[in-house]
């Protein structure tokens, strides 16, 4: 089962059918537009003010994208980085070629060390969903730098209306994908711990892990990063089996 936002699963779904799996889409998150757009409008208008953008999710690329292309090409002196593959493929795809990412693990963490240790004078945006994590904004502004929050998108669990749509899944689900720690929350809501405690639980951080077992959760799989990662401790774990 499968528990990205709708329109983030096909690709892992197609590469895990062609091996003989079945997979199963059932997303635990939605993504909704936010109410207040005024912010994001400000920062994607004043972009030639920044020395680096910050994009945390692909979610962000699009949304804030669709902002800035709208009025203007991307500046061509403004940096840009990301915290993960697809969001930086996401980048390249609307013409931002230079793009500052991690290649190991994709978190804040690890795109800080990327980051200069001082950076001050530097005027940052951080384009990301309502309520992000704070770490990378705290970080940067404590090695000097000036830094714009600015939410493109927030998250929700899927409505009572979202989760009838649906259906719970009648048949035996033999693992779980899950690749966030609020899309974990809001599984364990919609199908309870026991539904989820009887399968394999394959996330991509060890920070969803973390929450994993503070839910009651004890079978789980810490895999690499990206779709290569999911799907090679999937198939590892069945080869096992």
């Amino acid at each position: 089962m499968l528990t990205r936002p709708v329109g983030q699963n096909e690709a892992l779904a197609a590469r895990i059918r062609a091996l003989g799996g079945e997979a199963l889409v059932y997303p635990a998150l939605v993504i909704r537009d936010i109410d207040d757009l005024q912010p994001l409008e400000r920062a994607t208008g004043q972009l030639n003010s920044y020395d680096l953008a910050i994009f945390i999710s692909p979610n962000a690329v699009e949304r804030a994208m669709r902002f800035i292309l709208a009025r203007r090409s991307w500046p061509t002196a403004l940096r840009a980085a990301t915290v993960g593959r697809a969001s930086a493929a996401a980048l390249q795809a609307h013409g931002v070629t230079e793009v500052i990412a991690p290649q190991t693990r994709f978190d804040s963490e690890h795109l800080l060390a990327l980051l200069p240790a001082e950076m001050r004078g530097e005027r940052i945006v951080i384009f990301r969903g309502q309520d992000g994590r704070e770490l990378l904004g705290n970080t940067l502004q404590a090695r000097g730098a000036q830094v714009d929050y600015v939410p493109c998108y927030r998250r929700e669990r899927p409505a009572a209306g979202d989760e009838a749509a649906l259906g719970a899944p009648q048949a035996q689900i033999d693992a779980f994908v899950v690749t966030s720690s609020e899309g974990l929350r809001n599984l364990m809501s919609m199908l309870g711990a026991a539904r989820l405690a009887a399968a394999e639980l394959f996330v991509p951080h060890a920070r969803i892990a973390e929450q994993a077992r503070a839910l009651g959760l004890e079978r789980i799989v810490v895999t690499a990063p990206g779709d290569d990662g999911l799907l090679s401790a999937l198939t590892q774990f069945w080869a096992k089996v």
